[in-house]
């Protein structure tokens, strides 16, 4: 196969000196003013288009024993392993001596494991070498798997989510393991990342209508530190005119959020489905919010009418308060305990900030706040609204 084998030491020699090369420039040039933060030590490293390396040093490491480096760290962090992964450990009787199969079982499953284990070992290598030039926070990113695909028909073994521990395992000079995302089910795969205390880092992402929304979610639901759409330069008008708008709220929040990032007091709000109806329901900060997603007339894409951009980004300011970002979106609010005061919608106005300063705009009035049932993200449109909230019964 026309594809470069992690077995062969002299690929990994080449690479890491290619690497160690790189971030020795790196740090000359750009050490003073920091413009790099971090780095993608592979790119959507993986197997394909069989489930595993059939080489003669493969097939030998792979009749032999697993590492014991591996058993040792699955021993160690049993209790903590993702579920997935701990599943196909169990399924065998939590063997801790023998061969891949003996331990994982039989099939493209193991071949997988197997794999990821020595592209993990091969990539710690490799950054080992460029850390010794210059030590900035590293990570790789994965090439995710189409519904039931199986080993070998996508890039498999590479930094997937059921393959966290194998890589963590192998691979300690890797900081963070990051997804490609160029899926809908976005929030699925966000949340498979942000586990275990892997930080989201979202390195590429399908550009189109979405990319607002999903950029106000992953910020909110996940603490996401960097959203990058892939060919952002060259989106639909529209969908660009989206994205800078976004990108604007975002940078006013930017005092907001990492003042309040990883505390519990952020939220995002995104449809699972292009087809949901039911309302979703999150509780932050002694409310429940109950979110919909309004579903006009969208996007004409292939012939097909897609669904317009709804989501947003909520951040709880106070003890009754909460800052909204976003679009398309109607949220409601409850008591978080059946049997409470009734909630009220006190005020609610648009605004912006500067230098980090909330600079209030409209107050929206009755029919904008239907009468003070709900707060409504104006469809097609990015907005920031403040909304205060009294109880009463």
């Amino acid at each position: 196969m026309e594809i470069m084998s992690p077995f062969a030491d002299e690929n990994a020699a080449a690479d890491a000196r290619a690497f160690r090369a790189f971030m020795r420039h790196l740090k000359e040039f750009d050490a003073r003013e920091n413009t790099v933060i971090m780095v993608q030590v592979e790119n959507e490293i993986g197997m394909i288009p069989d489930s595993r390396d059939r080489s003669a040093v493969a097939d030998k490491l792979f009749g032999g024993q697993v590492p014991p480096d591996l058993m040792n760290y699955l021993a160690q962090n049993r209790e903590k392993l993702i579920p997935e992964f701990l599943a196909v450990w169990a399924e065998n009787g939590f063997k801790t001596r023998g061969t891949w199969e003996e331990i994982f079982g039989r099939g493209a499953s193991t071949d997988e494991i197997f794999m990821a284990w020595y592209f993990a070992v091969y990539t710690n290598r490799v950054a080992a070498a460029g850390k010794a030039e210059y030590d900035l926070p590293m990570f790789v990113n994965a090439a995710l798997i189409r519904p039931n695909y199986q080993p070998g028909q996508y890039p498999s073994a590479g930094p997937l989510p059921h393959l966290m521990d194998v890589w963590r395992a192998a691979a300690p000079k890797i900081d963070f393991l990051a997804p490609d995302i160029y899926f809908p089910n976005v929030a699925d795969w966000t949340r498979k990342y942000d586990r275990s205390g892997n930080p989201l880092f979202i390195p590429e992402i399908q550009f189109n209508q979405y990319s607002s929304v999903n950029a106000f979610y992953a910020t909110g639901a996940h603490d996401a530190m960097g959203f990058s759409p892939f060919a952002i330069e060259n989106g639909d008008e529209g969908v660009t005119e989206q994205i800078r708008q976004t990108y604007d709220v975002l940078r006013q929040l930017e005092p907001v959020i990492m003042e309040n990032q990883g505390k519990g007091r952020m939220a995002g709000l995104l449809a699972e489905t292009v087809e949901q109806r039911v309302p979703q329901k999150i509780f932050l900060n002694g409310y429940a919010l109950n979110a919909t997603y309004e579903r006009p007339p969208g996007t004409i894409l292939n012939n097909q009418t897609t669904p317009p951009a709804s989501g947003a980004l909520v951040i709880a300011l106070g003890a009754d308060e909460f800052l909204f970002a976003g679009t398309g979106t109607v949220i409601t609010f409850d008591a978080e305990s059946p049997g409470a005061p009734v909630v009220g919608i006190l005020s609610a106005d648009e605004g912006k900030y500067e230098n980090g300063v909330w600079k209030p705009g409209r107050r929206l009035n009755g029919d904008q706040t239907h009468q003070g049932r709900h707060i409504r993200l104006e469809t097609n449109k990015i907005s920031i609204q403040r909304v205060k909230l009294y109880r009463y019964r």
